[in-house]
């Protein structure tokens, strides 16, 4: 057997966020929210992108939402890179999507709870070795709560976790180990199949059931990682230059366009002129969403197509 990695966008949102994910979501929820507790016991996996949202949502970065029995909203994000001003986008989506909750004529109190979870393949808090970390308001002294249920955000960082198989004991290891360490299993483990959800994440894994054309987008999704480890280990070099010399925000700022500029020509091959100028012109919000707009495009007339667009647009 041969798994594909829960951290590409295409396998996360196929494993937790697609027809048959339901009862996956509800136990990784339960997991990563609930410490293993089943709290939740029914939820609505919603497209994060629906027409019946703000039009500018599909920009906030979402991989997965639901909404649980409780009419709780969740949602999910995967994070590979800790790129500039991420965790004010997390803070972003969250806020967001409380506040879209209101309709026209619709008062505070049909505002409902919303949690955001994020998953990253990085280490976001040095000062704690805690794989997984919750923030809500409360008093700066005393500690008091305020709206504890209302607005939470909850972290999982990947690198943080060591354990091996071996070890694995509750509900949440085995969950973070599963998208850790799914790509290196050869076999779905006993201590996996202990947890039928487990187990049925792992056989959507499985990239001999995957068709032709899905096999070809994880492909494509892959060699853009790695591409792109390649080229954020390269713009980080430069933006420290970039920042010794121009200033830390400028050589932050073309650390990103050089990482972006890499990553596509990796792809498409030399691009135009015409195609750098326009890249170089983008704001680094503009950037932002280039960087996950890379994922849609399949030639460099995409690419030229979409810079135009938001070169327009200005």
């Amino acid at each position: 057997m041969r798994f594909i990695s829960p951290k590409t966008d295409f396998a996360f949102k196929k494993i937790f966020g697609s027809d048959q994910s339901k009862d996956i979501l509800i136990s990784f929820l339960n997991a990563m929210i609930y410490s293993g507790n089943s709290v939740i016991e029914d939820l609505e996996i919603i497209d994060p992108y629906s027409a019946g949202d703000v039009v500018d949502l599909k920009d906030t970065y979402l991989d997965v939402k639901a909404v649980l029995e409780d009419k709780t909203t969740v949602i999910i994000e995967m994070q590979l890179w800790n790129v500039e001003a991420f965790e004010k986008r997390v803070v972003y989506n969250l806020c967001k999507t409380y506040g879209n909750q209101l309709k026209s004529g619709q008062g505070y109190f049909d505002l409902n709870p919303v949690i955001a979870l994020t998953i990253t393949d990085f280490k976001l808090f040095p000062s704690t070795e805690k794989v997984i970390s919750c923030f809500y308001f409360q008093e700066e002294e005393d500690h008091l709560p305020y709206q504890e249920n209302e607005l939470k955000l909850v972290f999982v960082e990947l690198p943080k976790f060591t354990k091996q198989l071996e070890d694995l004991e509750s509900v949440i290891d085995k969950w973070i180990f599963f998208i850790k360490e799914a790509p290196n299993l050869e076999i779905i483990p006993d201590q996996l199949r202990e947890i039928p959800q487990l187990e049925q994440a792992l056989t959507i894994a499985n990239q001999a059931g995957l068709s032709v054309s899905e096999v070809e987008k994880l492909r494509k999704q892959e060699m853009a990682l790695e591409d792109a480890r390649r080229a954020w280990s390269f713009a980080k070099r430069e933006g420290r230059e970039e920042g010794r010399l121009e200033g830390r925000e400028e050589g932050r700022l073309e650390g990103k366009r050089n990482l972006l500029l890499g990553l596509l020509e990796s792809r498409f091959g030399q691009l135009t002129r015409n195609a750098i100028a326009l890249i170089e012109a983008l704001t680094n919000q503009d950037l932002d969403r280039l960087s996950k707009a890379i994922w849609d495009f399949n030639t460099s007339e995409d690419l030229l197509n979409w810079l135009e667009e938001h070169s327009s647009s200005k």
